[in-house]
């Protein structure tokens, strides 16, 4: 391969998910293991991430491992095990948030630093960069411009998110849950404090809107926006979702795949895979299909968009569809009059009419959606591809050599020759018969003497044999990376940290000590009992602006501070009007 490696990322909650990722396409997987990764509920064994690793190295795909929680001291020893099983199961690199893996006793595995460390300007890439990491997954929030100042000051792959859903926190820097509810994002326990519906009240106790989702953003998709990512220097390309079910990932990665193989072809050589095989879905790839709460661009463009929330509920939107489109099963959804989604399910169609299962009535002119569409999702989940990598086949001598499209190559005696004369349309066929493999025969050249034949069956053992010499050259040259050294003149561009850098045990608060900080607060989750007054969420989105009443381009504001709560829940609003930021405070009656 030439040009820029171009990486597609997939999320799996499991090991069946990641090899339908691979399956479909994806270059690279992301994976949590038994514990310590930002999803608690996606958890999967050393055992079952090995069998993962197996499938996906078979085309040069990777394995990523999210070691991503903050880790506490009495857990360090448990990680430093974690990784070096990880290590030994051949996972490629970890993702990970807290700076003690840097110096934990661990095996030289390479290191990508997670959406968690909060990347958002080149400082903090380079520091990251020059400390250990190899990957830079960055921050949601950043418009090309700020990617493209990042990407100009490191040398390691820049990755950032595509698709999926969206945190309305900087990733990191969202203590919500943990205040709320006792359950940190930080350890993979979010309790999705932003999707409750909030009443905005202001300092006069006026309720300027009540019940709605007003933090609940829409889910973002750029797959439009692919080249300028491209341009900008983004290299790895990650879909959210490791608590997805299959078949939505086989749809985005599908999607993306197809894009994403557009884009480089077109390319002339400057873009290439990251791994290797084709495959054809058996289904027309549709993200609408799949569970969304409706699309953002986000902050991609430099404008400020108005419109990010899902105000009037947080479940899938689905897609606009007429009543002739549908079919019995599908799901359907309407916003009522009085702004309730209702969701029904289709028992049959007469004609245009729904019949719905309970008979209940859909009011006339109502906008509907389909959130279940029961014959493509029967398509995608029954999809069942073969990902195929090409090689060539050239017969001389005596002898058959075998190239691949990963650069392997092998060559091996043919059989000993029998009475008779050498039959070339067998001898092609009995090549061709790669049914069973993960091969796909892409061109057969045959230049041997006629004299003598060969046994079928010793012909098709001879394949086999070849196969699987084929096999064990891919694993015993797999290229694996290893971690970069870390420069220990290297400066944080920082001299002070707050709780909300998560620094949650010696080892790392020893590592950010040694590269020039000088003042730390703990980690929110090791600190003393929670305080009225913290800080919970550092958004980009705006709930003002989303309202239309920016407090810089308006003349309608409100009374401050604005309030918002949920049952039990409340937060104070203020607004940084200078970086465009609104920041939520708990608001309890604890002091």
């Amino acid at each position: 391969m030439t040009g820029r490696k171009i990486e597609l990322l997939a999320p799996a909650r499991n090991v069946e998910t990641g090899i339908a990722a691979i399956s479909h396409g994806a270059d690279a997987v992301y994976i949590g293991p038994e514990a310590f990764g930002a999803r608690q509920t996606a958890a999967n064994s050393v055992d079952e991430i090995r069998r993962l690793v197996d499938f996906a190295h078979i085309y040069r795909a990777r394995i990523y491992a999210t070691v991503n929680t903050i880790i506490y001291p009495s857990e360090l020893k448990r990680v430093e095990k974690l990784c070096k099983d990880l290590y030994r199961a051949g996972v490629d690199a970890l993702i990970v948030q807290d700076m003690a893996l840097l110096r934990l006793d661990i095996p030289p595995i390479e290191l990508h630093a997670s959406t968690q460390c909060d990347i958002r300007t080149p400082e903090k890439a380079r520091f990251l960069q020059d400390v250990g990491f190899s990957q830079l997954v960055l921050a949601r929030e950043l418009t090309l411009q700020q990617i493209k100042a990042i990407a100009d000051v490191v040398t390691v792959p820049v990755e950032t998110f595509v698709h999926g859903a969206l945190c309305v926190s900087y990733s990191g820097r969202c203590h919500a849950s943990q205040l709320c509810m006792g359950r940190s994002a930080n350890r993979g326990a979010c309790a999705q404090i932003c999707r409750l519906p909030f009443t905005l009240t202001d300092a006069k106790g006026r309720v300027l809107s009540r019940d709605k989702h007003l933090l609940s953003l829409h889910d973002l998709n750029l797959s439009d926006r692919l080249s300028d990512l491209l341009i900008a220097g983004a290299s790895s390309f990650k879909i959210e979702g490791r608590l997805k079910q299959p078949d939505y990932v086989k749809n985005i990665v599908s999607y993306y795949r197809q894009r994403l193989d557009e884009i480089i072809r077109r390319s002339e050589g400057k873009y290439c895979r990251s791994s290797f095989g084709s495959v054809t879905p058996d289904f027309i790839p549709a993200p609408e299909k799949s569970f969304n709460r409706g699309f953002t661009h986000y902050f991609i463009d430099e404008r400020k968009p108005q419109h990010l929330t899902s105000p009037l509920t947080p479940k899938s939107l689905g897609e606009r569809v007429e009543a002739r489109d549908l079919h019995s099963g599908d799901g359907i959804a309407y916003f009522a009059a009085d702004g309730q989604y209702t969701g029904l399910r289709v028992n049959r169609m007469e004609g245009q009419r729904i019949v719905t299962f309970g008979n209940k009535k859909i009011p006339k002119g109502i906008e509907l959606r389909r959130t279940y569409d029961r014959i493509f999702t029967d398509k995608v989940e029954h999809s069942n591809p073969v990902r195929l990598i090409g090689i060539d086949l050239t017969l001389e001598n005596d002898t058959v050599t075998v190239k691949d499209e990963r650069g392997l190559q092998i060559t091996m005696p043919l059989p000993e020759r029998v009475d008779g004369v050498l039959n070339r349309k067998k001898m092609r066929e009995v090549f061709s018969k790669l049914g069973n493999t993960v091969y796909r025969l892409d061109s057969y050249t045959e230049n041997l003497s006629p004299e003598g034949g060969f046994t079928p069956s010793a012909l098709t053992a001879f394949r086999r044999n070849l196969i699987e010499e084929l096999d064990r050259l891919n694993r015993i040259t797999y290229p694996y990376g290893y971690r970069r050294k870390e420069d220990l003149q290297a400066r944080f561009p920082y001299q002070q940290l707050t709780f909300a850098e998560n620094v949650a045990n010696p080892v790392a608060e020893s590592f950010y000590r040694s590269h020039g900080v000088t003042d730390i607060q703990p980690a929110l989750e090791v600190s003393p009992a929670k305080k009225s007054g913290t800080l919970s969420m550092t958004c980009r989105h705006c709930i003002l602006r989303e309202m239309g009443r920016c407090l810089q381009t308006t003349d309608s504001k409100p009374s401050l501070p604005l309030t918002l709560s949920s049952g039990p829940h409340r937060f104070t609003l203020r607004f940084n009007c200078n970086d465009c930021e609104m920041q939520l405070f708990y608001n309890s009656s604890e002091k």
